[in-house]
């Protein structure tokens, strides 16, 4: 380790580059990563903060919940066989505040259950953005198709679908609004087997997450982009090393004829790693937290101590794998031709 440090304080400037690189490159990995939760968040956060369980639609609805329809006495047969069932419906649509300026939201309406809001009619409870946006409790909100009008009762947080903020709405009030008597799903939650249901669709969470509109290829897209990032940070890690190791030949080669093994010569390289990473790894970690406070307000940023977790290990796996290749020429080297090739 000595050896290892010595040459880091000896060659300052190469491996600042390296660091810099690894900086730069792990604190947009950070960055990005923390937009694509963000924008997870925002888009399904209706979905993801529902327990484990099974989603059911309409099978002629070719997996789109939109078009859904459950039958009645479906609904009535799941809900009165599984205790913690629950009908919902979701409806994307415009609010108009007092000043008449219109808002979208993503209305809910479900059957009783401790999973959603209980809303009684003529009250609607908000996400808690709209509070941000001067709505106040107590405020009338009025649906204009039917001149319904809603009083503001409470703020709910985080509550978010497809990038609107929800609306929870009394069942009646629902079925007033869409003349419609029918719930768009069902979700029996904690249910680890699919139970069959001869005219339903079952998915899990993350399959329901899918079939939402734009949630799939936005989230596809940007961890594509998340990926790459990664392997182009291992790719750096290879190519700066095979650098290093080629300029360090002669120097290789006289190690190891004065006894160094070529075990201890990878240890050193390694070493040389694990400063270089953990210390650009660290201080990407602080700047991509900051960048949470000095973010504009309205972006959707969530950067998860679990995933920064993971992306860290996977940069310390992928600069070890890196390191490593780029080292195996050590292998080869024969101490007098390295060293010969060193005097050239």
């Amino acid at each position: 380790m000595s050896i290892a440090w010595k040459e880091i304080k000896k060659n300052k400037m190469k491996f600042f580059i390296l660091g810099s690189i690894i900086f730069l490159v792990s604190l947009l990995t950070f960055i990005i990563s923390g937009l694509a939760n963000g924008l997870s968040q925002d888009n399904a956060a209706l979905i993801k903060d529902l327990p484990n369980g099974q989603f059911y639609i309409n099978r002629d609805a070719e997996e789109n919940y939109n078009l859904s329809r459950i039958d009645k006495s479906i609904q009535e047969q799941v809900i009165s066989k599984q205790k913690d069932a629950v009908a919902f419906s979701i409806q994307m649509g415009f609010l108009n505040d007092e000043s008449d300026k219109q808002r979208s939201v993503a209305f809910v309406a479900s059957t009783d259950s401790k999973l959603f809001e209980s809303v009684a009619p003529g009250e609607i409870v908000l996400d808690r953005s709209l509070e941000k946006e001067g709505i106040d409790v107590g405020d009338t909100l009025t649906y204009k198709p039917f001149n319904k009008t809603l009083v503001v009762k409470d703020f709910v947080d985080q509550k978010k679908f497809s990038h609107a903020p929800v609306a929870y709405l009394n069942i009646e009030d629902y079925k007033n609004m869409y003349r419609s008597e029918e719930m768009q799903l069902l979700f029996i939650p904690g249910a680890d087997e699919t139970q069959n249901f001869k005219e339903l669709q079952s998915f899990s969470n993350n399959d329901f997450l899918n079939t939402i509109p734009s949630y799939s290829a936005e989230q596809m897209s940007l961890n594509m982009i998340v990926w790459f990032l990664i392997v182009i940070s291992g790719m750096l890690f290879a190519i700066f090393f095979y650098m290093l190791n080629v300029q360090k030949i002669g120097l290789y080669g006289i190690l190891k004829a004065i006894g160094v093994k070529t075990s201890d010569l990878f240890k050193m390289m390694w070493t040389q790693m694990l400063y270089i990473t953990i210390l650009s790894l660290t201080l990407s970690i602080i700047c991509s937290q900051l960048f949470k406070e000095i973010a504009p307000e309205d972006m959707p940023y969530q950067l998860t101590n679990e995933t920064t977790l993971q992306l860290s290990i996977v940069f310390l796996v992928i600069g070890f794998i890196g390191a490593t290749l780029s080292g195996l020429q050590m292998k080869k080297v024969e101490p007098l031709q390295a060293i010969q090739q060193g005097e050239v």
